[in-house]
């Protein structure tokens, strides 16, 4: 982002970029919030701490996305429901999907759902990997993809709904066998498909509900959308 800002409190219409996600998260229902702090901790705890129904969980090592969620476990001690995981970068995020996905979980009794999004523009976003049957079976990311594979046009968009407690026991079995030797959450989708339980991929998602924003170019394009969405 070249600031000294965290990226997660950079501003989008008004709001912090994770102000708009936990937002979303609010709407489709959720009551209890963890928020995941690591680079720069203390600024990113002291600009939310306002809001009443966040705890926190501090990921000292960057280690990954499932190390990240690994860090949560305390907070959720004794819990045995469903549980959200999304990412704080993603503002333009709507609580239908995210309803939709919890929806989803609940009725099909799955360990876990992956929101998808279909789109030509896959360049860097992890494939939903098919059988014949279009059951579910991983999510590869593109440093691991094969040219075949690259090709594919379902992306994850990094929006999860997980049975809480499969969630921590297939976190325990991820590895960093892949290139970034970092312990991917992504892989807790094959881990729990492996083992016998319920894993689906929903396409309950646009791409743009799906941008990220890593650069300050993709900042700008989610503050247009937000705008010509009349927010």
């Amino acid at each position: 982002m070249k600031s000294e800002l965290p990226k997660v409190l950079h501003p989008v219409c008004g709001q912090t970029m994770i102000d708009h996600v936990l937002n979303a998260v609010r709407g489709a229902g959720v009551k209890s919030m963890v928020v995941i702090i690591g680079h720069k901790a203390d600024e990113v705890r002291g600009a939310l701490e306002h809001h009443g129904d966040l705890a926190f969980a501090l990921q000292e090592q960057q280690l990954g996305t499932g190390h990240a969620v690994m860090m949560a476990k305390q907070a959720l001690e004794g819990y045995e429901g469903p549980v959200l995981v999304l990412a704080g970068d993603t503002p333009l995020l709507r609580p239908q999907a995210l309803k939709r996905l919890l929806d989803l979980q609940e009725v099909r009794k799955a360990a876990c759902i992956v929101g998808t999004a279909i789109t030509s523009a896959n360049e860097g976003l992890g494939r939903i990997v098919r059988d014949e049957q279009g059951d579910f079976v991983k999510i590869i990311e593109h440093k691991d993809a094969s040219e075949e594979q690259k090709r594919i046009e379902e992306i994850n968009t990094g929006c999860f709904a997980f049975d809480a407690v499969k969630l921590f026991d297939a976190l325990t079995k991820i590895r960093t066998n892949n290139i970034q030797s970092e312990y991917y959450l992504t892989d807790c989708a094959g881990i729990l498909k492996d083992a016998g339980e319920v894993v689906l991929a929903a396409p309950e998602f646009d791409i743009q509900q799906a941008m990220g924003v890593n650069t300050q170019e993709q900042l700008k394009q989610v503050e247009e959308v937000m705008q010509a969405a009349g927010h």
